[in-house]
């Protein structure tokens, strides 16, 4: 049976309430989907996920990835901007130090075995991703990978017009911090448009 699932680096407790905080001052108006929560989807910045065959061991295989690495206890991620992404979509964008690429590099390496290439989607509309999208999309069924990686936290999807407005407006609406820290990795079961809709397995990034 195939299971849509992924990998995600966690917000620190406040930064994770400010996100949802950034959220719904935005979205209030324009309906925003799916809603954040400390308790249903959380705000997360995606790794990698996809769809998976029962042979992905959630606690194992995440512990593998944080063993190969030597992460430190807290990542800092600077904030480039809230931004649109066709279709829809609203980011708040992250910086892309080089430790995120080894870690999806990492996580690639662990997961990809794992990947149920059957369930890709090859009739998916992909005429407004970038070449590196499409290819990352074709390669692994997830449109942000390698050179195409773009690390952000969503904060939902809406009709086109309702994400452009939501972005033009966004400094006039909500303040955000230009540090954003993260602390633990997590396996998550995949929800609505891609949200994290429920932790499977959860570790620090550094283990002592």
């Amino acid at each position: 049976m195939t299971r849509w699932l992924g990998v995600a680096l966690l917000p620190r407790a406040d930064h994770l309430r400010a996100a949802i905080r950034i959220q719904r001052a935005l979205g209030t108006d324009h309906g925003l989907q799916p809603p954040l929560a400390p308790d249903g989807n959380l705000p997360h910045v995606t790794v990698f996920q996809g769809p998976f065959a029962e042979s992905l061991v959630p606690e194992q295989d995440l512990e593998r990835i944080g063993t190969a690495l030597s992460l430190p206890a807290e990542l800092h991620l600077g904030f480039t901007g809230i931004h649109y992404q066709p279709t829809g979509w609203v980011f708040l964008g992250l910086t892309r130090p080089p430790v995120l690429d080894t870690l999806q590099e990492t996580t690639l390496a662990v997961l990809t075995p794992h990947l149920d290439r059957s369930a890709f989607d090859t009739t998916k509309d992909t005429s407004q991703y970038t070449e590196a999208e499409r290819t990352s999309y074709a390669r692994y069924g997830y449109r942000y990978t390698g050179a195409a990686y773009a690390p952000h936290i969503t904060l939902g999807r809406t009709g086109e017009q309702a994400a452009r407005t939501i972005v033009d407006t966004a400094s006039t609406r909500t303040e955000v911090a230009q540090d954003w820290v993260f602390d633990r990795m997590s396996c998550y079961v995949m929800g609505e448009n891609g949200a994290h809709a429920r932790v499977l397995a959860e570790r620090p990034l550094n283990v002592p």
